[in-house]
Formats: C-alpha cells, structure tokens, sequence
C-alpha cells in the first residue's frame, strides 16, 4: 500500500531548507514510491489544510535556491494567533493529519519546532524532523544546515568591514544572528579576523573590551572589529537572567509566580534588542575613538547555500526516507560524523547546543590573541 507523507518547513527560513524538501520528496517517491504534500506555511499552513503536491516537476531545479518554496511562519500548534485570540488548534491539526491518511509528518525546523513536533508525537502522530538554523544551536546534531552558508556570509561581511575601518581609524561593532548561542559570532569572528568576539557563552566586560583596544591603539594598529553575537551579555546582564531563570525552575508550573517571571525575562530580552548600540556607544567614551555598529540582521538568512549545507541537507533529507520506510518515528534526523541517527524527540525538545568553554573554538581564538571580553 502506498504510503503518504506531509512536509512543512517552521521557525526562522534559511539556506538549505530547499535542498531538503528536495532530498526528502525525490527519496520518499523515487526510491520508495510514495506519495509527498507539502503543507504551506509551517504549523498554520498544516492547520488550515493548504496543501501542494510535491512531485518531480515541483522540486526540480530547487535545490541551490535560498529560503523554502513553502513558506514558514512561527505559529505554535498550542498557541495559534486564531482571529486575534491564541487558540490551542493542536486538535485541529491532528484531524488534517489524518484526512490525508499520512502515514509520517516531517517537520523541518530549529528548537522550537523539535518541541512542537514532540507535543504532535505526543498525540499519536508519527512526527520525524530535520534540524535547520544558522544558530547552530540544535541538541543532539553535529551541525544544522543553514548555519555554513551563514558563516560564510557573516565572514565575508567582517572581511569587508576591515577595509573601511582601517581607513578611518575606526572601531567597528558588527551584531551577528545565533540567538542566544555563539557559534555564528565566534566562528565568523575568528574566520574573518575580528579582534574581540563576544558571546552569549562567556559574560564580559565592557571596561577590558576597551583595554583591548586602546591597546591595539597603543600597538600601532590602526583600526578594531569587535563580532557580537545578538544574545551577548555584560556580567551584569549575565547574573540577572541566571536569577529570573533559576527562580523560574523553582516556581510551580502553571504557577502566577512563574507567569510573572516569565514576563519579566520577555521584558529583559525586548529591552536587549539594542545592547549592540549601547556598548558602541560604551566603547566610543571610554577609548576614544569613533566607533560604528553594524547590524547584519537577515541578510544572513538568505542566498544560494553553500555547496556543505546543500550536501548536509541532502544527505538528511534522503535519510529521513529511510526512517520512515523502516517505521522509525518520533525522531530528529542527527548528523553525527559521516552518518546519521534517529534522535528521539524526548531527548532534543527543550535542549540548546551551546559553545562549551572547553571549546577548541574558543582555544584557538585565544592562542590568536582574540579578546572575548572576560
């Protein structure tokens, strides 16, 4: 019997996606003879029941193409902007689910879609997900797809930003993506030469970021590109969202205790928005120097991917095919080494994939001389 299979792609586009829907329709239909739909715009999309069949004609030629031929969006299954009111739809879901008598839903996606796939698994769906996101920061993988082809944008752009710098005897403050993890800022700060890199990892102070620059200053060198990723934080920021948080896991669930530190931590995060215009502000008073910031935002969500994310997102795609012929659900397809393996949702949800310490990232950056704030 033939079996059928949906696909979506939820969260945060990014290079890659593309090439994944490819390698799981074109495996699922050409290897194994199945049927495939793609459901448009993430969780609402497959709420809603907006469909499109992905045959041979709709994936050719998709796959050095940047974003998701299906749309996204950042809709939860149990918390569904509904007509201006948030709904639970998560029942709703489950009847699309099985008016098209699907035999597996993939779900591409970063974090928060590893948690939403499981509260699906959770309802007796058969759920398999791919992990995707420039952030890096998705438990259980060696990497994601999407995140080279935003290093190597992110790296390109500080490359540009030391010419311009050295120019005007600037320091240059870029803001990188990642979230609240650091792999994007790091790797890209120590790829394109930056000479501080500042993480959401490692607190730092804002009194040695300046100490190492006015020492370069001293040194001769005319210019410094200081990388921050968009989670950094001062010490002081630090030890504040350590607290909200600690007291979060200690108050009840469902609790007004924990509504309201909730709150609280949203609020902490909005005002963050724009810490990179403050510490440019910060860096300019205490060395005295002209400082600029630039933000590189969403551009580095787009473009053709790389040939490694194209390849990543392939080889995950044509395995998912695999697991689900084979009957093995409620799992996210890993990258571990030159293989995969079936990471069981329960084991992701929830997790972050953040730089350790120990990092050989972080050594070598240090060996180079690189400040990271601390």
């Amino acid at each position: 019997m033939t079996k059928h299979i949906g696909i979506l792609t939820s969260g945060g586009d990014c290079p890659g996606l593309n090439a994944a829907i490819r390698g799981v329709a074109k495996a699922c239909a050409g290897i194994y003879d199945m049927e495939v739909i793609g459901f448009r715009d993430g969780f609402k999309g497959l709420m809603q029941d907006r469909t499109v069949k992905l045959d041979a004609s709709l994936v050719s030629g998709i796959l050095t193409d940047g974003g998701t031929i299906l749309g996204t969006s950042r809709e939860k299954p149990h918390k569904m902007n509904i007509g201006g009111k948030i709904c639970d739809m998560t029942d709703a879901i489950v009847d699309v689910y099985h008016k098209h008598h699907l035999d597996a839903l993939v779900c591409l996606g970063g974090g928060g879609t590893q948690k939403n796939s499981l509260r699906l698994k959770q309802k007796g769906l058969n759920v398999i997900t791919l992990p995707k996101t420039i952030d890096n920061d998705v438990f259980g993988t060696d990497i994601t797809f999407g995140f080279d082809t935003a290093l190597g944008i992110a790296t390109e752009a500080v490359d540009r930003l030391h010419s311009t710098a050295t120019s005007h005897h600037r320091v240059i403050v870029v803001e990188l993506m990642g979230h609240r993890a650091g792999w994007l800022a790091l790797g890209a700060g120590i790829a394109g030469g930056a000479d501080v890199i500042l993480i959401p990892e490692i607190p730092y102070k804002v009194e040695v970021v300046a100490k190492a620059i006015l020492s370069r200053a001293k040194r001769g060198k005319r210019f410094s590109i200081v990388a921050v990723a968009e989670g950094a934080m001062d010490i002081k920021q630090a030890k504040q969202i350590k607290k909200l948080t600690d007291q979060k896991e200690k108050a009840k669930k469902k609790s007004q205790e924990r509504t309201e530190i909730s709150e609280e931590l949203a609020q902490f995060h909005k005002e963050h928005l724009d810490h990179t215009v403050n510490l440019t502000r910060q860096l300019e008073q205490m060395t005295r120097i002209e400082s600029r910031l630039t933000i590189l935002g969403h551009l580095q969500r787009g473009g053709t991917p790389s040939a490694a994310d194209r390849v990543l997102a392939t080889r995950l795609g044509t395995a998912c095919a695999d697991f689900i012929e084979a009957g093995t659900f409620g799992c996210m397809v890993a990258a571990r080494g030159s293989g995969v393996v079936a990471l069981p949702l329960e084991e992701v949800a929830g997790q972050k994939n953040l730089v350790p310490l120990d990092h050989t990232w972080i050594k070598a950056a240090r060996s180079v001389g690189t400040c990271l704030g601390d």
